[in-house]
């Protein structure tokens, strides 16, 4: 149980680091390659997470070594944290890739110029 609560909090740091990373470059207007990454990450962590049936893959895992829960709180977070992830990262993400497009938008409008 250990190892997979430890590869999930691995897990949780880097997706949720590429979202905060999304939001940042966004902000500061440096849609590059690093941004394309980040976005293709944390992306892709919400298409296996919603393709799943909006149950994290590792649910049935932990619940098969012996997980109380088998859920996103078996993490090495805090609880609160825990519980509300999808409620405090999915506003972010929605932000962060707005604030790309807004800048590729941009950047395409300034070259047809």
């Amino acid at each position: 149980m250990f190892a997979i609560k430890a590869f999930h909090s691995f897990a949780f740091f880097v997706i949720q680091s590429c979202i905060l990373y999304l939001v940042y470059s966004g902000i500061r207007r440096r849609s590059d390659g690093r941004a394309a990454a980040a976005a293709a990450i944390a992306l892709g962590e919400a298409a296996i997470y919603a393709g799943n049936g909006f149950r994290c893959p590792l649910t049935g895992l932990a619940l098969r070594y012996g997980a109380r829960s088998g859920s996103v709180t078996d993490i090495f977070l805090p609880r609160w944290l825990a519980a509300n992830i999808a409620r405090i990262y999915t506003p972010l993400l929605v932000l962060g890739v707005a604030l790309h497009l807004r800048n590729l938008r941009r950047a395409r409008e300034a070259a047809a110029s």
